[in-house]
């Protein structure tokens, strides 16, 4: 280098030294999470049974807790096929291909430029541009040469939009989680609510056939004079009664059908799942304490992590305060012939920091910072609202299981009842002590404990389904994404597919 050329570049190493050194510095406030009003215990939780003790937290795979073979089969279709997961898996690359994009800042940009013109000049009376012949002349001009520009993040600008980007990026995990145990759980309920129906339709099937020989008595004891016409016309007005209840069984039941073949990705029309009797059980549920539930909601996580990235994003606009300083460097080769283009006379260079601040901007400045703290007490009072919620969810459901178990303990004794009182009462028509209207009653009574005793079971599973969502299911907050994996954009896709558990 010629020592005409070394202040400059003296200048541009000082510049670039103290650069560094400044770009330790961050601008707006360090992110803390934000306070909540977390509960000892829940207050349902008093009486509720909790699992053994080797069942003490939610397993990754917490349908499985229900013992249904086709329930887990279903699952594992939702997690491949879902349409929804696919929408929240793609949101979820948008969001980490961000962070790549905010880190680029902290790079030099290097572009290079090759250019050829042909220019010419001189001009007649008329003032027209005239070729050489005429007395004009023409010039060639060859460049070629690469250039340098590096901005360095002096007041944090940049670390900040990557604090914000990265944290928006675990915040659209979590979503994608979210929306992965919605999936589930809304699955599981209608899986398990078809299975009722199944047990439902099994009940009106034999209270059908029950109805049938009932009517058939009554036409038997009309046919030798023992009763009026009205006990015929009463038992077979009950038997198409209870022939409509069979058939109109089946429209939930095939809605819910549908329901299960959209969220296992397959089209309704192809898609059928044959009755059987009921396999699920009611099962066991480790609730732990309320601290746990801060870290085991996805969508609680996914609240914070927003929360952080609007704080960060204070600090990206308490930057634009301060003055940017720019370092750029060019070089490359200049002529006017091509033949002596790319040779040492004729090699150009420069050199140079430029600093620049705004000095008046009407307000603009003071309202793009107020409005990133007003976007950041939002996001803060949202988190709270989704914390006070999880606990709400997790209290109404533990108050739905501990009451259904004991109404259906009293619906129980009540079928039980109504079965005895069917009996006795057949009996005695039979016997000719009773009217059919007697029957009837005690018939109908009994069709609508059972299907109350069915409706309580499935109320207690789908609360059960609703407090292992409320609980987050098998997730934990260590599943979220860290910095290091998205900065690794292929670890990053790897990680956020939508697969089997």
């Amino acid at each position: 280098m010629k020592h005409s050329q070394a202040p400059m570049y003296k200048t541009l190493l000082a510049a670039a030294a103290a650069a560094l050194f400044l770009s330790a510095c961050a601008v707006g406030p360090d992110y803390v999470r934000p306070g909540t009003e977390e509960p000892v215990a829940f207050k349902e939780n008093k009486d509720w049974k909790t699992a053994t003790p080797k069942d003490q937290e939610l397993r990754g795979n917490w349908w499985e807790i229900y013992q249904d073979p086709q329930l887990n089969s279903l699952v594992e279709q939702v997690n491949i096929s879902n349409q929804n997961l696919v929408q929240a898996e793609a949101q979820f690359r948008q969001a980490a291909a961000l962070v790549q994009s905010a880190r680029a800042a902290y790079l030099p940009t290097v572009s290079a430029s090759v250019s050829a013109t042909r220019s010419g000049g001189g001009r007649n009376s008329s003032s027209t541009l005239v070729n050489s012949a005429n007395g004009g002349s023409v010039s060639n001009s060859f460049s070629l040469g690469p250039s340098v520009s590096w901005e360095p993040d002096l007041w944090g600008r940049i670390s900040r939009t990557v604090e914000a980007n990265q944290a928006t990026a675990q915040a659209s995990a979590a979503d994608l989680q979210a929306t992965r145990l919605s999936a589930q759980a809304t699955l599981a309920q209608d899986y398990l609510q078809l299975r009722v129906l199944d047990a439902q339709q099994k009940l009106l099937d034999d209270t059908v056939a029950a109805y049938q020989k009932s009517y058939q008595l009554t036409q038997n004891q009309y046919a030798v004079g023992v009763v009026a016409k009205s006990d015929v016309i009463q038992a077979q007005t009950q038997l198409k009664g209870a022939q409509a209840q069979a058939l109109d069984n089946g429209v939930l039941r095939a809605q819910l059908e549908h329901a299960i073949a959209m969220l296992t990705g397959q089209p309704a029309s192809t898609f059928s799942i044959a009755p059987t009797t009921m396999v699920a059980v009611l099962p066991a549920i480790p609730v732990g304490v309320p601290s746990t539930l801060l870290e085991r909601r996805p969508d609680i996580s996914g609240a914070e992590r927003r929360a952080a990235a609007a704080n960060a994003q204070i600090g990206v606009a308490k930057a634009a305060y301060f003055p940017n300083l720019t370092l750029s460097a060019s070089g490359g080769f200049q002529s006017n012939s091509f033949a002596n283009w790319l040779t040492v006379p004729n090699r150009i260079w420069s050199l140079g920091p430029a600093l620049a601040a705004t000095l008046f901007d009407g307000g603009a400045r003071r309202a793009q910072s107020d409005q990133a703290i007003a976007g950041f007490d939002a996001s803060v009072a949202a988190y709270k609202q989704t914390v006070l919620t999880g606990f709400q969810e997790v209290e109404d459901n533990l108050a739905a299981l501990r009451i259904l178990e004991q109404e259906a303990a009293v619906q129980d004794e009540t079928v039980k009842s109504a079965r005895l009182a069917v009996e006795l009462i057949l009996n005695q028509y039979k016997s000719g002590l009773v009217n059919y209207t007697s029957v009837a009653t005690v018939q109908a009574t009994a069709l609508s404990a059972e299907r109350s005793a069915l409706d309580i079971q499935n109320r207690r599973l789908s609360a059960s389904v609703l407090l292992i969502k409320a609980l987050g299911g098998g997730w934990d907050q260590s599943q979220l994404p860290v910095n290091k994996v998205l900065n690794d954009r292929d670890a990053t896709i790897a990680g956020a597919k939508p697969a089997a558990q």
